[in-house]
């Protein structure tokens, strides 16, 4: 069976980050990684992702970013203003975030990835 490609949103000095590509590795898999600081989602990139984790942008904010703490944290923003926040800004983008298929996770902990990936392989199963 063809299992569809897994691509990572990743920052290679982030800990979590580097544990699940680890982790997709020694799954025997060869993911797409993406260094989403040099290579930021467009709006429509990250509409995508947020519908595949089932999250609104605020959701995916890291607070405590400096960026976050300086510009955000006293305000109140609706979701497009948050998503105006975080293509300004990659880093409030929270990490790593796994895609497979029409599947996502935001892989903390690390281990969040083999639900996917299990989770992907099962439900291939049963189709």
């Amino acid at each position: 069976m063809n299992e569809p490609p897994v691509r990572i949103y990743h920052h290679p000095r982030c800990s979590k980050s580097r544990a699940a590509c680890q982790l997709i590795a020694n799954n025997g898999i060869v993911a797409e990684v993406i260094d989403y600081l040099k290579t930021p989602p467009d709006r429509e990139e990250l509409r995508h992702l947020l519908h595949l984790l089932g999250m609104r942008p605020a959701e995916l904010v890291r607070r405590g970013e400096l960026v976050f703490k300086e510009h955000y944290a006293a305000r109140t923003l609706d979701d497009e203003q948050w998503l105006d926040a975080l293509l300004a800004h990659p880093i409030l983008i929270e990490r790593p975030i796994i895609v497979r298929g029409d599947r996502a996770v935001l892989g903390r902990p690390p281990e969040k990835v083999l639900e996917l990936l299990q989770g992907s392989i099962s439900a291939g199963v049963d189709r």
